[in-house]
């Protein structure tokens, strides 16, 4: 990249581009990114809740940010042709690299190669929350398409004044303008000379009806699955730089474990070796990673240990620390749960634990960290660029410009990326060692020290009447989180609580959030009920409920399934279990098989239905809702984090079971698309219906209801009376 002079920057000015001095939020790094495009069309608009995190339907804790007061920040079109569109949004396995670039591309009018994404490069891209919350496809989808039907607009009128004609006689296609009365045409990059436009896009900017899509809606290949297919596409643990070092972290045996005593001499001495003492922080940087390894081996290090909660004991220390309120984020009251439980017919109680369970990525943390003229430059695989640009800045007490991260499309995120251990470990490294410096995780440092999904508490109270009318809810969680915590059932008299806990794990966002275990207990409390009733699971949740969208998937799915039609063989159950988070909507049927001989339960086949508002790519939303399954039954069936007085037991995949092809089910997915719905994400909102509706099932087939997730890590021999 050639180097830009004080020159370069005075002609910006002159042809009206942006610069930091003119009131544009524009980094040297990207006007040099603009050069090598050749110039261009930029637009811009006013930014309203663009950045929300929903972490409850009705209660968005949002997140704002000034949006850029110039164009350029969101699309740019080059003379070469060349369309760049920049997001702070990652590409982390979601396919939001292809589905923005196709929302792009429509209201544009072009095809999809002439469309660049630049995403997560705090350098070049605006500023973004991060990319959770299943927020991307409603809040940046949105956004990138009013920015692009207004280029739409703005090349119109720049093609009519240079023809001298009226605009209704133009028309756009396949990146050209064409004049439809002697079929002359321009090319973007012919009508723009490579000129910055700056204009504001209102909201009132007329887009693309969804009943006339024609790239959005359709199954467009993966933008970059070439490149995945054949090993061409780097990821963070490939990146090499000139002169690199390979970092290493020295780890306490334990959480809660402190540093006693440090002898470094032997590390010190090894040829190569730098070694860094920062208070609690021990690390090296040697020529090769073996090095490095044998470094950290080589340092004597005694630890203070103190006594910390084991897995035999967590639920029982969850309910005894958590906060004496009236509950976090998410809680509710509404009628008298206590006149509603003394009027109810059948009365039901029950307690619901749920293990932590590990995010067990296939690619596990690491970054690449180089400092040059005293700024940071930090390649890492996270959710969060700009929060951990923050972090970084934060630790080494420089200002936001002077720190910049690079996220490259990363996979195996599920909500365990959102934050840089490794970019802040890899940065104190290579600041000593003065050399770029690479840290990857090992597999046990993936399983120890990356934060985990929450262990929870759940203590359901439900009342119902005698025609099968819920009349009293009353739902505890403790610890677990808000999410899908309010039930979406009529009921007339509800309190609805969580309470935190200072967890003794570190534990945070998961797909799905607390969704996955509150929606598991809810779902499961209501087939309780509908057995308490005699009535049928299906037809008791249909008589409770009134929103359309979670009624019509609970019958798409229950039709797929073929509910009611036939009975369950011998040793085999029905289940059925649904819900609503992010604005996704899902229900899933379950037939599961119990060998009565060895207790062993296996998922035979599943149902999902699921609906998201217009679907902009159906394969790809397809492989979104299988992944969700096929994860959901690993933390339905056996994953659970082991651990005794702080330190964690099963740290590999060879102790940890994730699903295997053995474990996987017939899958049928049924997509309900509602082109008269905007479009909502889809990372989460799949998952949390199999847990229930495998438990479900269980139920059925046994009579055994289940009430700890996950549910038969050892299968049912206890249960059944099995030798």
């Amino acid at each position: 990249m050639e180097k830009e002079t004080d020159a370069d920057i005075k002609t910006n000015q002159e042809q009206g581009q942006p610069t930091p001095d003119n009131g544009n939020q524009f980094s040297r790094s990207r006007r040099r990114f603009f050069k090598l495009l050749g110039g261009g069309i930029a637009v811009t608009f006013v930014l309203q809740d663009a950045f929300a995190l929903l972490t409850d339907p009705e209660n968005a804790a949002v997140l704002q940010q000034a949006s850029p007061k110039k164009v350029g920040a969101w699309i740019h079109i080059g003379e070469n042709d060349i369309i760049t569109v920049y997001t702070g949004k990652v590409e982390v396995g979601q396919n939001i690299r292809t589905s923005l670039a196709q929302v792009v591309a429509e209201e544009l009018h072009v095809p999809m190669a002439s469309i660049t994404m630049v995403m997560g490069d705090t350098d070049l891209t605006p500023y973004d929350a991060g990319t959770f919350g299943s927020r991307s496809t409603p809040s940046m989808g949105p956004q990138l398409r009013k920015a692009a039907a207004t280029a739409h607009a703005m090349l119109l009128d720049m093609a009519a004044q240079q023809w001298k004609v009226n605009k209704s006689a133009l028309r756009v296609a396949d990146g050209k303008v064409i004049n439809t009365k002697n079929n002359k045409s321009l090319s973007f990059g012919q009508i723009t000379k490579g000129k910055q436009l700056l204009k504001e896009v209102s909201e009132s900017t007329s887009l693309t009806p969804t009943e006339k899509w024609r790239v959005a809606g359709t199954s467009v290949p993966k933008v970059n699955g070439r490149e995945l297919i054949t090993g061409r596409h780097k990821f963070v643990s490939d990146l090499k730089q000139p002169g690199m070092l390979y970092g290493k972290v020295l780890r306490a045996p334990a959480f809660g474990a402190s540093l006693a005593t440090v002898d470094l001499s032997a590390a010190k001495a090894m040829p190569g070796v730098v070694v860094v003492h920062e208070d609690d922080f021990i690390g090296v940087a040697a020529p090769d990673a073996q090095t490095a390894a044998k470094a950290i081996e080589a340092i004597k290090v005694s630890w203070n240990n103190t006594e910390q909660p084991s897995r035999s004991n967590i639920f029982d220390y969850l309910k005894q620390h958590a906060n004496d309120g009236r509950g976090g984020r998410g809680s509710s009251d509404k009628g008298d749960v206590k006149q509603g439980m003394a009027a109810a017919y059948k009365k039901l109680e029950a307690t619901y634990n749920v293990d932590y369970i590990a995010h067990a990525p296939m690619e596990p943390r690491a970054a690449v960290a180089q400092w040059e003229n005293d700024k940071l430059t930090v390649w890492t695989g996270t959710q969060r660029p700009f929060g951990v640009q923050d972090d970084l800045a934060s630790k080494f007490n420089l200002s936001k410009e002077k720190v910049r991260v690079i996220m490259l499309d990363t996979g195996s995120a599920y909500g365990g990326k959102h934050s840089g251990e490794a970019a802040v470990e890899a940065a104190r490294l290579a600041k000593v060692a003065q050399k770029p410096v690479k840290l990857t995780w090992t597999r046990e440092e993936e399983f120890t020290w990356a934060y985990f999904r929450p262990a929870g508490v759940i203590e359901v109270s439900s009342g119902v009447k005698n025609d099968g009318t819920l009349i009293s809810w009353e739902f505890h969680n403790y610890n677990s989180g808000p999410s899908g915590i309010r039930t979406p059932y009529e009921v007339p008299n509800q309190q609805i609580q969580y309470h935190p806990v200072e967890s003794p794990l570190y534990q945070g966002s998961y797909r799905g959030l607390a969704s996955t275990a509150n929606i598991f207990a809810l779902e499961s409390q209501m087939d309780d009920l509908a057995s308490l009733v005699s009535m049928d699971p299906l037809e008791f949740r249909l008589k409770n409920l009134q929103e359309p969208r979670l009624k019509a998937v609970f019958e798409a799915a229950a039709e797929g399934f073929g509910w009611g039609k036939t009975k369950p063989a011998p040793n085999h159950g029905y289940g059925i279990g649904g819900g609503t988070e992010k604005g996704g909507f899902t229900a899933t049927c379950a037939e599961i098989a119990v060998d009565p001989g060895t207790g062993d339960v296996k998922v035979v086949r599943t149902t999902t239905a699921f609906e998201c508002g217009a679907i902009i790519n159906p394969e790809h939303l397809e492989n979104q809702i299988l992944g969700a399954i096929v994860q959901g039954l690993g933390g339905a069936l056996f994953e659970a984090v082991d651990f005794e007085n702080g330190k964690i037991l099963n740290p590999h995949f060879a102790q940890y079971k994730v699903p295997r092809f053995k474990d996987t089910p017939v899958v049928e997915i049924i997509m309900l698309n509602r082109k008269d719905l905007p479009s909502a994400g889809a990372g989460e909102a799949p998952i949390v219906g199999i847990a229930p509706a495998i438990r479900n099932a269980i139920a059925d087939a046994t009579g055994v209801r289940l009430k700890t997730l996950p549910l038969v890590p050892d299968g049912l021999k206890a249960n059944l009376g099995a030798p």
